[in-house]
């Protein structure tokens, strides 16, 4: 696989922690220059420190669930870098929850970062992306091609990612490449805190992550990053529009 990336300009979102950490690593191995983004200046600012001093990383802070922060985040990168070349659309929330659990707050913050933040940063990206005949890959979900108990919400907004990505590769042919990954679950912090550790047994609650998908074991950072580096390649040029399951198996039969 080609995974040369010299020079280009890539900004991620949510990539302080995670699969956005992975794949912030993953593409300056790669030897581009890219864009962190977290929630905050402290957490962007400790998601670099611990990826180690670089040259070629640009911090880009703000929260992705307002209009104004995807704005200010795209605006950032995009000076900081000189254009853009490559956004990968990572910042996510999730959370269990029965139907009963969700207001309408907890509905909005749910879809505001999760769908929103990944419409309005494509939409303040677009201009560079067709100016450097760039892509986008959207980090969704295998949650977003299929239904789970409890997680009604983070469906929602992740099967509208999924699908909105079909909608916009359509909108942006020829010129603006975009695809999004579906990752099942993943060994990051998000999953262990939010999820396992909140359990009321928590070793049965990891066994249970664990034996959710065929292949009997959950994915690391650096595996969804993998992914995404293809989708943004060359090697992938002629694909756009797709939803690639990195799911162990869980969306062949769940």
């Amino acid at each position: 696989m080609q995974t040369d990336f010299t020079d280009k300009r890539v900004l991620v979102t949510g990539g302080s922690r995670g699969i956005g950490r992975g794949t912030v690593e993953a593409f300056l191995k790669a030897g581009a220059r890219v864009a962190v983004n977290g929630r905050t200046v402290e957490s962007t600012a400790a998601g670099m420190a611990a990826m180690g001093e670089s040259e070629r990383l640009l911090a880009a802070p703000g929260d992705v669930a307002t209009v104004a922060g995807c704005e200010a985040i795209v605006g950032a990168a995009i000076k900081g870098l000189g254009g853009l070349d490559v956004l990968v659309n990572n910042a996510g929330i999730g959370k269990f929850g029965s139907i009963e659990d969700f207001d309408e707050a907890a509905w909005d913050e749910m879809h505001n970062v999760n769908l929103k933040g990944t419409f309005f940063c494509i939409r303040a990206a677009l201009a560079d992306l067709r100016a450097s005949n760039g892509n986008i890959v959207n980090v969704a979900s295998d949650d977003g091609l299929m239904g789970q108990h409890g997680l009604a919400v983070y469906c929602a907004s992740k099967g509208g990612v999924v699908n909105m990505t079909r909608a916009m590769a359509l909108e942006l042919a020829p010129h603006v490449r975009i695809n999004c990954v579906c990752p099942g679950y993943v060994d990051t912090d998000m999953v262990r805190r939010d999820y396992i550790e909140q359990a009321d047994d928590p070793a049965a609650a990891e066994q249970e992550v664990l034996d959710f998908a065929p292949l009997k074991r959950i994915a690391t950072p650096g595996e969804i990053a993998t992914a995404i580096l293809y989708l943004a390649s060359d090697d992938a040029r002629f694909v756009t529009g797709a939803a690639f399951q990195i799911d162990g198996g869980s969306t062949a039969g769940h």
